[in-house]
């Protein structure tokens, strides 16, 4: 501090001492407001005290409302294509509660092939890009909306709904909901909804699945083929065959599948006609194409074909389920005579295309899900059904794990959890990913060095087929002047 500074310090310093003074001497309601932080304001009975000895509160830090500090992430399909349409987002904005609506703060999500078709642009009951997709989670409720009496705060539910379920916070109407009963863990219950209710009503709605009947199941170790053959369990003396490679084999056997059948290296129609030589009571067909056409002749007669996804069809034209029935019903030509002719049936089943149009219709369903559902509770406290997890997955892994299951790698359900990746997973992901680049760009590489090769290969024989040609011109150029020399002769 410079000599010339003193004066002025010493005179501010007697200001601050007298305005003091001043400011001692009027009331609480007089004091002038101040943009200084305030001391922290006491807690308990003084806090109380302080409220009951002042006129006015004490002045306190300003706070954004919840509304603009909350957050979550959220999965979003960007637009259709590859993997990495699929990305991770952060929404901002506390959502709103509707009368009968419940928040719930979701601690694991269910992936389905009904998410890789939507990917794909083949589902069209998802709503068009950008949108959360996902048809199931589980979580805790975190907030309940007005005339909800049957759910409150702290409810550990699974939750059923035809999209945006991608995401650490919901809001579904509470018939939405279902309570997971004591010992399920998040994992499971996330795992239970879509693929359990669809093996259930294609097996007893559509199929009337009895004692002593064979039924197919196609992808038997993925999650609806798992579910059905627990479900199929619960009735005496059904044989099951159920198609899978030959190193889940162990598994579904385990499970209960009869008669499993590598689809890789043998014919499963000739298999099963070994086997059941009169056929199969039901055939549930997740594949479509030619898959269908084979399933739909294996039928004994009164038999069942229930389709009920399009898995055969994730790599071709975008088209949606209705397209896709049309082409396989004029492909394979399962016309009213031949259905007749063969006292056979063909089902068409998916969650996601049960609408509720109207608000009987809404009940109803309401009614019918909530009714499967306490069954699917009482069959797992019996220990009959329970969900096979093949692996959990990070919100921020998505491509990894829709990747495991449309290459047919997973046995039992594919979860997304919603607990962030820690750093040590992220930089050990980050170094797996860095390795993956540096193999698939040695594979791009190789592939480039070979189509050289191949390229070089063609010009070679292009060059000698040239040379031939060239060669065999000039024979002819001589056979033709030696012809023309005899003639002259």
């Amino acid at each position: 501090m410079s000599g010339e500074d003193a004066p002025a310090q010493q005179q501010n310093a007697e200001e601050q001492k007298q305005q003091q003074q001043q400011q001692e001497t009027k009331t609480p309601a007089e004091s002038p407001k101040t943009e200084s932080k305030p001391d922290p304001p006491p807690s308990g009975a003084s806090t109380e005290a302080a409220a009951a000895d002042t006129d006015t509160p004490a002045p306190a830090e300003e706070k954004a409302p919840e509304e603009d500090t909350f957050s979550y992430r959220a999965l979003v399909l960007t637009g259709y294509g590859g993997y990495d349409k699929v990305k991770l987002q952060v929404k901002k904005g506390k959502p709103a509660l509707k009368s009968g609506e419940v928040m719930v703060r979701v601690k694991m999500c269910g992936l389905n092939f009904a998410d890789l078709m939507a990917r794909q642009g083949l589902y069209d009951r998802l709503p068009s890009p950008p949108v959360t997709p996902g048809m199931e989670c589980s979580g805790i409720i975190e907030a309940v909306g007005e005339d909800v009496t049957d759910r409150k705060v702290g409810d550990k539910v699974l939750v059923l709904n035809r999209s945006g379920m991608w995401q650490e916070v919901v809001v579904v109407a509470t018939t939405h909901t279902f309570l997971i009963p004591e010992g399920m863990s998040f994992e499971e219950a996330a795992a239970l909804p879509v693929n359990y209710i669809t093996a259930y009503l294609m097996l007893f709605d559509f199929g009337h699945l009895r004692p002593n009947q064979s039924v197919l199941i196609h992808m038997a170790a993925g999650g609806v083929g798992i579910a059905a053959t627990q479900l199929c369990k619960t009735v005496n003396d059904v044989t099951l065959f159920g198609t899978a490679s030959a190193s889940k084999h162990e598994v579904i056997g385990q499970g209960g599948v009869t008669h499993p059948i590598d689809y890789r290296t043998r014919d499963y129609v000739e298999e099963i006609r070994k086997i059941s030589p009169k056929g199969l009571d039901i055939v549930l067909d997740p594949l479509g194409g030619s898959d269908t056409h084979k399933g739909y002749n294996l039928l004994k007669p009164m038999g069942k074909l229930i389709s009920y996804g399009a898995a055969n069809m994730l790599a071709g034209q975008k088209k949606n389920l209705f397209a896709v029935a049309k082409t396989w019903y004029q492909q394979f030509s399962v016309h009213t005579l031949s259905l007749i002719q063969g006292n056979r049936s063909v089902c068409g089943f998916h969650l996601g295309y049960l609408d509720s149009e109207t608000e009987l219709i809404a009940q109803a369903m309401a009614a019918v899900v909530d009714l499967i559902t306490k069954m699917f509770m009482d069959l797992y406290r019996q220990g009959k059904i329970k969900p096979r997890i093949d692996s959990t997955y990070h919100l921020e892994q998505v491509g990894d794990a829709m990747r495991r299951m449309q290459e047919r790698n997973n046995i039992g359900k594919i979860i997304l959890t919603t607990e962030p990746m820690k750093e040590e997973e992220k930089k050990e992901e980050a170094k797996k990913d860095e390795e993956k680049k540096k193999d698939d760009k040695k594979k791009d590489d190789k592939k480039k060095e070979d189509k050289k090769k191949d390229d070089a290969k063609k010009e070679e024989k292009k060059e000698e087929k040239k040379k031939e040609e060239a060669k065999k011109d000039d024979k002819k150029a001589e056979e033709k002047k030696e012809e023309a020399k005899k003639e002259e002769n």
